[in-house]
């Protein structure tokens, strides 16, 4: 692969032209053309995995398997199992042969997510696997030799996992060959109008997308993010619900942030669509009796099809009642004066799901 072609593919991989992902692709680029172990590090939901995927597509086994394994999901009595495979009848439920998810690998690419969460005995049986490059299965007595290139990933400080006897240090070794880094997205703050613009271009064609003002921008870029990219990509699909088809302004963003989160927001000094950024020439214009300029136009939605937008505008509506009530049914139908029953059903139609009454947590199904 030339290097004009993994720039281009890395460029529609990890979005970003902040110094911070600038920085990113040229490490990535590097990396994917060895096969040395690869630890990446970062806070959850700024894209780790999105980086281990890139690593996997410029690299020469990209061909191959990309087998993506979550430590921390895995239960400590069936990780061995799935990783290295087991024989029939090595235990209880073992009914038949299972290949590990290492030599389904093979020729290609595992990645070992939140590495930092796995068992301390099971580093023990890793950190030989990656010496020897061969698994044995759970009951079997037959070497198997694996060609595989490890890439692993966490957001715990493995130095504070390894002071406290939590990781093992020879294995931090073996897996921390090249480190790979990834923002936060509070330190890229400018790439936010291009991770908006991409995660708008995957949303569903059914639905008119919303629109961000500038100034909408502008205060997302005053947010902190404490869920990073993954905590954005939510936003935005909330602005899909809320805003189908309508400009999304600087007041608005606070609707997209969690309930919890949203005052932050509102507490920081940000100037407000209606206030002038210019007083002076404002100024003059009240002193000539001449009304200042506005600084946003109103919202207009075109209607192209009422059908459509009547759809739209009761889930908007039945979306904004679920927030204001944190998720409880019964509050948010009499918050819109319909029935629980009703609500419930409307709910349905519109696949919002939800698990509990009680629950502070809805979404919307694909």
């Amino acid at each position: 692969m030339t290097d004009s072609k993994i720039e281009t593919m890395l460029a529609a991989k990890l979005i970003g032209d902040s110094p911070k992902m600038q920085q990113l692709r040229s490490i990535v680029s590097f990396a994917g053309r060895c096969n040395s172990s690869i630890m990446i590090t970062g806070p959850s939901g700024a894209g780790k995995e999105v980086v281990a995927e890139a690593i996997h597509a410029i690299s020469d086994r990209k061909n191959a398997s990309n087998i993506a394994v979550n430590c921390g999901a895995m239960p400590e009595q069936l990780i061995e199992s799935e990783l290295f495979g087991h024989e029939k009848g090595s235990f209880t439920g073992a009914v038949s042969r299972h290949v590990g998810l290492f030599e389904q690998a093979n020729g290609g690419t595992i990645f070992l997510d939140e590495i930092g969460d796995m068992p301390i005995d099971m580093q023990v049986k890793l950190l030989r696997v990656l010496e020897t490059r061969i698994v044995n299965r759970v009951g079997g007595n037959r070497d198997i030799a694996v060609d595989i290139r490890v890439i692993t990933a966490t957001h715990k400080n493995l130095s504070d996992s390894i002071r406290s006897k939590a990781f093992r240090e020879d294995l931090y070794y073996r897996l921390c060959v090249v480190p790979i880094e990834v923002p936060a997205l509070n330190e890229r703050l400018e790439d936010i109008p291009a991770l908006v613009d991409h995660f708008l271009k995957n949303q569903p064609d059914s639905c008119p997308l919303p629109m961000f003002t500038a100034e909408a921008f502008a205060r997302m870029q005053r947010y902190d993010w404490p869920g990073n990219v993954r905590e954005l990509r939510n936003a935005v699909e909330r602005a899909c619900v809320f805003f189908s088809g309508e400009q999304v302004l600087a007041e608005d963003v606070a609707k997209l942030i969690q309930s919890n989160i949203a005052p932050c927001l509102a507490e920081r000094a940000i100037p407000q669509p209606h206030q002038s950024e210019n007083p002076v020439q404002d100024s003059a214009a009240a002193h000539h009796g001449e009304a200042p300029a506005p600084h946003a136009a109103p919202r207009e939605t075109i209607v192209r099809d009422l059908n459509v937008h009547l759809q739209h505008e009761e889930r908007r509506i039945i979306m904004a009642a679920l927030d204001s009530s944190r998720g409880v049914v019964s509050q948010a139908a009499r918050s819109i004066n319909i029935k629980r029953t009703t609500l419930i059903d409307k709910m349905r139609k519109h696949n919002i799901q939800q698990t509990t009454d009680n629950s502070s947590v809805f979404s919307i199904s694909a």
